[in-house]
């Protein structure tokens, strides 16, 4: 049947910058779904403890203001890490666009707060990984269709396989949709459907070392030396 009919969890964070390293997360949504329609669905408003800036406000709608409503950082990055971490447990595979940006924000936020690791969430189920299987249609689009020209935004993807995004980098739509163009690409290509789901992962971390190799050699060809562009997947390295 392959895997992208079976549940796949949907995950999404809206944030106060683009740096994973320093952003704080503002708004998530973790959406359940079976045959790419939602079945579950849990959402979180974060009160960020910083202002959120003017250009970030301007992507995803919510202000400084808005954000002060939420609920304490700490709390809502624990409840987005064991929901993330039950999910993996439980067998499911999560589905994250651009995967390396959200992991890897949520992975600095645990440790700004003290928090445990995915790893250490997961435990023995983790076999020494960082998380469970994690599909990124992001990575999977650059890898099978590599040299499409265009833009590789999420609603540009979307355009591509036909997704329907009516309200892009709200978290819920956003997750949702992540999910769906997964399934499209795995329809379109029968090698990432019958792909099991460790194997798929191990293509998307291959596929994404990659891809940063021959981007950092194009950044250096550019003119840019000291360009270093960090191959690991689905969390960065620090």
């Amino acid at each position: 049947m392959g895997w992208h009919q079976e549940l796949l969890i949907g995950f999404d964070l809206e944030t106060t910058g683009t740096d994973p390293a320093e952003a704080r997360i503002v708004t998530a949504a973790v959406v359940e779904t079976k045959v790419g329609e939602p079945i579950g669905r849990r959402e979180w408003l974060a009160d960020p403890g910083v202002p959120v800036p003017a250009e970030a406000a301007a992507v995803h709608g919510i202000t400084t203001e808005r954000a002060a409503l939420g609920r304490p950082a700490r709390e809502v990055v624990e409840e987005i890490a064991a929901t993330l971490t039950a999910h993996w447990s439980a067998g499911a595979q999560v589905v994250a666009y651009n995967a390396c940006f959200d992991l890897s924000l949520l992975a600095a936020e645990l440790r700004r707060h003290g928090l445990p690791s995915l790893g250490e969430r997961l435990g023995e189920a983790a076999a020494g990984r960082e998380t469970g299987p994690v599909v990124d249609p992001y990575t999977m689009d650059r890898a099978v269709d590599r040299y499409r020209k265009g833009k590789r935004t999420l609603e540009a993807v979307c355009g591509e396989y036909g997704v329907v995004l009516d309200d892009a980098h709200e978290a819920g739509a956003d997750a949702l949709a992540a999910v769906r163009v997964a399934r499209a690409v795995a329809e379109r290509y029968p090698h990432i459907a019958e792909a099991s789901p460790w194997s798929l992962h191990a293509d998307q971390v291959r596929w994404y070392a990659e891809w940063a190799t021959n981007f950092e050699k194009w950044l250096r060809r550019q003119g840019n030396p000291e360009a270093v562009v960090d191959p690991h997947w689905p969390l960065r390295v620090g």
